[in-house]
């Protein structure tokens, strides 16, 4: 592989890394915010300072120094599984609390960096794969309800036309993986949510009005959404997820390192998981979201053979400029609930389908990892599918055992300890740490 590259085509290569991850991180506040019902200037400016910060924490990782960053062509973008947590942190509380919340975790992810380790060993594949299968599973009725036109109580909801748009935008996607080709295919999530939306304009569906009324360009804002507050059972819950993305990309620093030819140290991990908790620190001071490493990146590496950081410089450079104009911000706005609900149905299940190729690495003959696994799995699926069950608990209560994701969590850490801590547990194989899904 040659790793010479002149400027013009390192620039086109940091452009394409930037369409590889955009989506899934255009994804993730677009979410976010119609679940707390943002109106249309807030998911303006959250969109965009969201790429915004995309481009910062993706600079943070690859200009190494002697206090953190890992140097590793990476680029950094929200986490997916961050999605159902945070909308329950701010259903229950509010918008404030689930910004401390993150600022929180971004801090303890900083701080625990050069111990994380030694806690990997409670994170082996059965945790981490029975995890990620809840986190898909249980965010699959919120694409489910968004296919239907997003709001239950709407007149259309369940419409022939938001099915028919809906299905387009699913097959679509499904085309481009299946007869696809290189970088096209790389970006498929992206062709349906565009493709979609031009269906869904012939339908009526699309309003440009949000990009009408954005501004050319605004500064990003710390607290835009007000002083955080700090709530211990949020904090909690945002500490698990945390720990959970450190896990993912510590398979994507090896990868990496393996496809550079760089042997990765402890103290590239230290540095790598110190950049990703001042990332998430930052996401929370400017009210955006959680920011980890994103692995369909790493494929984009190895087709292009570029093993320098040149590309992943000018990706990060791009990502800056967009989040400092909101119209670019705006356009991901106007994009239908059924075309998002199309695409989420296709990213969900491939994160439920990531975390049962996780499972596989697991010695299922062993019933104790059976049961592990089951019981988790139940825990996480029956508290997302009858959430009621814990309404007479206290709230913050309520957040811990009312969230499936982290009652899997829990459930999982917690009986693996007990049934296997005198056994030893595999590490996560390097290719299937690769969590394409649940990053993108």
């Amino acid at each position: 592989m040659n790793s010479e590259v002149s400027t013009p085509k390192a620039a086109v290569l940091g452009l394409q890394h930037l369409l590889a991850m955009y989506s899934g991180s255009v994804l993730v506040p677009i979410l976010i915010g119609a679940a707390l019902r943002f109106n249309t200037e807030q998911m303006t400016y959250l969109v965009s300072i969201d790429i915004f910060m995309c481009g910062v924490a993706t600079a943070l990782q690859i200009f190494s120094n002697r206090f953190f960053g890992i140097g590793l062509p990476v680029v950094l973008g929200c986490a997916v599984q961050a999605v159902a947590p945070l909308i329950m942190i701010g259903q229950k509380f509010d918008i404030q609390t689930m910004y401390g919340a993150i600022i929180a975790a971004g801090l303890f992810v900083f701080l625990i960096g050069g111990a994380f380790a030694k806690l990997r060993r409670f994170f082996p594949p059965l945790v981490t794969g029975t995890l990620i299968t809840v986190i898909g599973l249980s965010l699959i009725p919120v694409a489910f309800q968004n296919i239907g036109g997003g709001s239950t109580t709407a007149k259309n909801f369940g419409s022939l036309q938001n099915l028919l748009i809906g299905a387009f935008t699913v097959l679509l996607i499904l085309a481009i993986n299946v007869w696809g080709r290189g970088f096209l295919r790389s970006i498929a999530i992206l062709v349906g949510l565009v493709g979609g939306t031009v269906l869904a304009g012939f339908f009526g569906q699309v309003s440009f009005a949000p990009v009408a009324e954005a501004s050319w360009f605004h500064i990003p804002t710390p607290f835009y959404f007000g002083v955080p507050h700090f709530e211990w059972s949020s904090i909690a819950t945002m500490i698990l997820i945390s720990l959970v993305s450190m896990v993912e990309s510590t398979g994507v620093f090896f990868a990496l390192g393996d496809i550079v030819e760089r042997k990765i140290g402890e103290q590239d991990l230290k540095k790598g998981y110190r950049a990703e908790g001042l990332a998430v620190l930052l996401g929370g001071l400017f009210n955006t979201f959680p920011y980890t490493t994103f692995s369909q990146n790493v494929g984009l590496v190895q087709l292009s053979g570029i093993k320098t950081r040149k590309p992943v410089i000018f990706s990060a450079i791009f990502l800056v400029i967009l989040g400092l104009l909101p119209k670019i911000g705006a356009l991901a706005t106007i994009i239908p609930a059924p075309v998002l609900g199309g695409a989420m149905l296709v990213m969900f299940g491939m994160v439920a389908v990531q975390g049962i190729r996780m499972l596989q690495q697991v010695d299922f003959h062993d019933d104790k990892n059976l049961l592990v696994a089951a019981i988790s799995i139940g825990l996480g699926l029956g508290v997302t599918v009858q959430p009621s069950i814990v309404q007479f608990l206290p709230k913050t209560i309520q957040l811990l055992f009312g969230s499936g994701i982290l009652m899997a969590s829990l459930s999982a850490v917690l009986l693996n300890w007990l049934f296997n801590s005198k056994t030893p547990q595999p590490e996560m194989e390097e290719a299937d740490g690769l969590n394409e899904s649940s990053k993108s």
